[in-house]
This record gives C-alpha cells, structure tokens and sequence, in this order.
C-alpha cells in the first residue's frame, strides 16, 4: 500500500478559522453558562427572601410576640418527666408519691407501736449457780 499524501486545499476555497464542531460546543457552553447565572440568580432571591422572613423572625421574638424560653423549656420538661414516668410505671416501680405515702404510713405505725408497748420490767440477772468444788466443800 501507497502512503496516501495530504491533499491540499484549493486555492480559491476559504476555509473557517474554527471548525463546525468547535462553533457547536461553544453554543452548548454558553447556554450553559446562561443557565447557570440565572439558577444563581434566582437563588440569590431565595436567599434574599429568606433573610427577609428571618428578620421578620427574629425582631418578633425580640417584641415578645413569641413565646418565652423558659415556657419551652418546661414544656420539654414536663414531656420528658412524663415519659420517665411511663417507662417507670411500666416497670412496676413506685412513683415518689406512692414511696411518700409509704413512709409516712410506717412513722404512724412506728409511733402507734411506740405508744400500745408498756415498758416492760427489767428482768432480774440470772442466779449463779456455786460451782461443784464449792458445794462439795460447804457439806
């Protein structure tokens, strides 16, 4: 086989600085390019609405139109006592109300108890008894 050799174009043909498909993917970056500055743009107004509404937020809170923290904070607490209590419930263990209740009923005991018992005469030391050597001695 023959190398094949270049052809050179004519000389009356003007051929284009760029070619076809090189003028196609600058279209195609430029759309891309037109697409994205108007995606940024609508989220810089997003973002402007945003700052807007929290603005809004944030001078409200400082009007007293919300609620207060700590009301937050007790409510938070109170849900969480409540679940602590029904897990402990659930458990069978008693609520301190109930372990009040109980000790206080033990004092009343403890102290009706105290008062029904007379006190009781002391009991005489035992007797000791002599020894063997000493009784045998005194005979």
């Amino acid at each position: 086989m023959a190398p094949s050799t270049p052809k050179k174009p004519a000389k009356g043909a003007s051929r284009p600085k760029e070619p076809l498909h090189s003028a196609a993917s600058k279209d195609i970056w430029l759309a891309g390019l037109g697409a994205m500055a108007q995606a940024q743009a609508a989220a810089q107004e997003q973002i402007h609405e945003a700052a807007a509404h929290f603005n809004q937020l944030t001078q409200g809170l400082s009007a007293g139109l919300a609620q207060p923290m700590a009301v937050k904070v007790d409510r938070l607490e109170h849900l969480f006592e409540d679940r602590v209590a029904r897990a402990l419930k659930s458990l069978g263990l008693p609520t301190a109300q109930e372990v009040a209740d109980l000790q206080m009923r033990v004092a009343a005991l403890e102290a009706a108890l105290g008062k029904s018992a007379t006190p009781a005469k002391p009991k005489a030391p035992p007797r000791k008894r002599p020894s063997a050597k000493t009784a045998k001695a005194s005979q």
